[in-house]
């Protein structure tokens, strides 16, 4: 039983520590998993890491081909597409709708997530630097009137599950862009610009991620 216990708790060590690395970006796209190397790292047997792997496959954050092995799944770049086309009208107007109900509280801690954004651009980390984008744009709608838009905003990013933790590392220049744009949106907020003003600059701002991805992996429109 104790063996069962520690046998188990390795994996799930192998799990928190390669699952914290591929969403970090350490182990990006394509990185091949070996199991070996790994476990060495480690300093555990290859048994827990191939259970870790195995509970990464099944989440998706890991792909298994034959011959080849283990790899960091790469970016579902249709899946991205789909999500964000729908999260760009529905947040645009989440967030315009909650601009009015907004508190000088709200709009302070926007620009800290935003402060802090801009720091970090220097020594960059795409997880960070998309929970805090997440953080950033979820105070800034998180107020909207209408409970079911703003279930739909959330289930959205749900579903883009992991792929939103990291997708800053495949827009090398969007960061910088992005942080600037924020700045913008607070200052209409602020100064209480009409509703499709506000809506109109948040659809231009998650454009503008969208074409940077399509742009660096070579997306057709339509696809």
């Amino acid at each position: 039983m104790t063996q069962t216990r520690s046998a188990t708790s390795k994996s799930q060590v192998a799990y928190d520590w390669i699952r914290d690395r591929i969403r970090s970006g350490a182990f990006g796209p394509g990185y091949r998993l070996v199991l070996a190397t790994l476990a060495s790292e480690l300093e555990m047997s290859v048994v827990p890491v191939r259970e870790a792997v195995s509970h990464l496959t099944a989440e998706g954050l890991v792909t298994f081909e034959r011959n080849i092995g283990a790899r960091v799944a790469m970016v579902d770049a249709s899946q991205y597409l789909v999500s964000m086309e729908v999260i760009i009208v529905i947040e645009s107007a989440a967030t315009a709708l909650a601009a009015p109900r907004l508190t000088r509280a709200d709009l302070m801690r926007a620009r800290e997530l935003n402060a802090v954004m801009r720091e970090g651009l220097a020594d960059f980390d795409p997880r960070l630097f998309s929970n805090l984008n997440q953080e950033f744009h979820h105070t800034l709608y998180a107020r909207c009137p209408n409970p079911r838009l703003l279930a739909m905003v959330e289930g959205e990013w749900t579903r883009l599950g992991h792929l939103r933790d990291s997708i800053f590392g495949f827009v090398p220049r969007r960061p910088r862009e992005s942080v600037c744009e924020h700045d913008a949106l607070v200052d209409l907020i602020e100064v209480g610009a009409e509703l499709d003003v506000i809506e109109h600059a948040v659809r231009e701002h998650r454009t503008g991620s969208l074409t940077a991805f399509r742009t660096n992996h070579h997306v057709a429109e339509g696809a």
